[in-house]
């Protein structure tokens, strides 16, 4: 009735940090090939910010999604050695 399992453990930190960043994603698409988009980020926003973000993405027939992704990407361009 009392089953005893090992404690959960948290991952032990990463040795550099830009060894941790350009580490591969582990999850992957459900057919077993890496998803394109598999890393995912977490802001907070205010309400407001949020409605003109959505109102922007609608008024330019995009997802939140792609525009937010197209943002980022001209505001931070690939670095000289970066892989793609």
């Amino acid at each position: 009735m009392n089953d005893r399992r090992a404690p959960r453990t948290f991952a032990s930190r990463p040795g550099g940090a830009d060894k941790w960043v350009r580490a591969p994603d582990p999850r992957h698409a459900s057919n077993g090939a890496t998803a394109e988009f598999s890393a995912r980020l977490t802001i907070d926003v205010t309400p407001d910010l949020r409605g003109r973000i959505k109102i922007a993405a609608f008024q330019h027939g995009v997802t939140v999604a792609h525009m937010l992704r197209d943002l980022l990407s001209r505001e931070f361009p690939p670095s000289e050695g970066d892989t793609p």
